[in-house]
């Protein structure tokens, strides 16, 4: 993220996670983050979609952004991401378009494969053939939201989508991964923890993110989004106190299906999920240090697996955008770029 660089992008991700049962408090609560978000200046607000509530609360986020699209007025849209193996992608093609036209070209695609093998029984699908199936629903995908016909002769989708030849992402978890997306013409979406390794999160991923670049061979500029696990707070007992039992837990889960070893302590619990927490001078140096962020074109910033009160998440919201981000180089956007910007 260097002067002689493009401005980049400073980006919020929630799983719409809260505490107890109450869904709706939990969905209006993430709708307020988007619409401070939208007032600090964050450039991207991202969702991830989960069809069980291990990983998220949030099944249907193209319904939940385009609620979004009417309460805030120049943040972009995003998914990181959309399972879409699970999804028709003529069906999700006419979601995408939609919340497009509403939100007056705002939205961000970041497609993945997802994991979870109980979501794909749910659905009736063959987790063994997620690769292949997230590559035949993306070429139709990306088909559709280029009014070509598809499913049927003579059948586009309607609205007719916006153009989206640069705003298609995936998320992968892999050097291979990341080099295939780079060939279909996605930008790369890095996820905030290197699930299987043991190495540094931002060490496992450098690689990675240069092998993308690599491989890329379009004519517009590749993005790179990072996703990171960021808490600020007055001080590290403080960003610890809301944190730090969340991320122990959410580690001893993983743990469970051979993610990380068992056992860990809460401190290498948050080393595992890559956590900058602290005051906002520690987030700072820590990510000074972060090597795959020199690479970065977006900075994704999000609280999961923790679940902070939402006042709290808030004010982590606040110090990101006024204290931490600036320090890294970045300030708001002067004015709403098209949607087609590479901005």
């Amino acid at each position: 993220m260097t002067s002689d660089r493009p401005r980049f992008r400073l980006g919020f991700l929630t799983h719409v996670q809260g505490r107890g049962t109450d869904l709706a408090r939990t969905y209006r609560n993430a709708q307020e983050l988007f619409v401070v978000a939208d007032e600090l200046g964050f450039d991207v607000g991202w969702v991830a979609q989960h069809h069980v509530p291990l990983g998220g609360g949030l099944s249907s986020p193209w319904t939940f952004l385009a609620h979004a699209a009417a309460r805030t007025t120049r943040i972009r849209l995003g998914t990181a991401v959309t399972v879409l193996p699970l999804e028709d992608p003529v069906r999700l093609a006419e979601d995408v378009a939609t919340v497009d036209a509403l939100s007056g070209g705002r939205v961000e695609l970041g497609v993945g494969s997802g994991s979870n093998d109980l979501e794909y029984a749910a659905f009736g699908r063959d987790a063994a053939r997620k690769r292949e199936l997230t590559s035949e629903h993306l070429d139709v995908l990306r088909r559709a939201l280029n009014d070509e016909e598809v499913g049927a002769p003579g059948f586009r989708v309607q609205p007719a989508a916006g153009d989206f030849t640069d705003r298609i992402w995936q998320g992968v978890f892999s050097r291979g991964g990341a080099q295939y997306a780079a060939c279909a013409g996605s930008h790369l979406l890095l996820n905030r923890a290197a699930y299987g390794h043991d190495a540094p999160t931002d060490e496992v991923q450098r690689p990675w993110a240069e092998a993308f670049l690599s491989a890329w061979d379009r004519p517009r500029r590749p993005r790179i989004g990072l996703s990171r696990l960021v808490f600020p707070a007055k001080d590290r007992r403080t960003a610890l106190r809301h944190i730090g039992e969340d991320v122990h837990r959410a580690a001893l889960r993983m743990a469970e299906h051979g993610a990380f070893p068992r056992g860990l302590d809460t401190d290498e619990a948050l080393r595992r999920f890559h956590a900058f927490h602290g005051s906002p001078e520690e987030i700072v140096a820590a990510f000074r240090r972060e090597k795959a962020l020199p690479l970065a074109t977006d900075l994704i910033t999000q609280c999961n697996p923790a679940v902070p009160d939402h006042d709290a998440t808030v004010r982590a919201l606040e110090l990101i955008a006024t204290e931490v981000a600036p320090a890294l180089g970045w300030s708001p956007a002067t004015r709403v770029q098209p949607a087609s910007a590479g901005v």
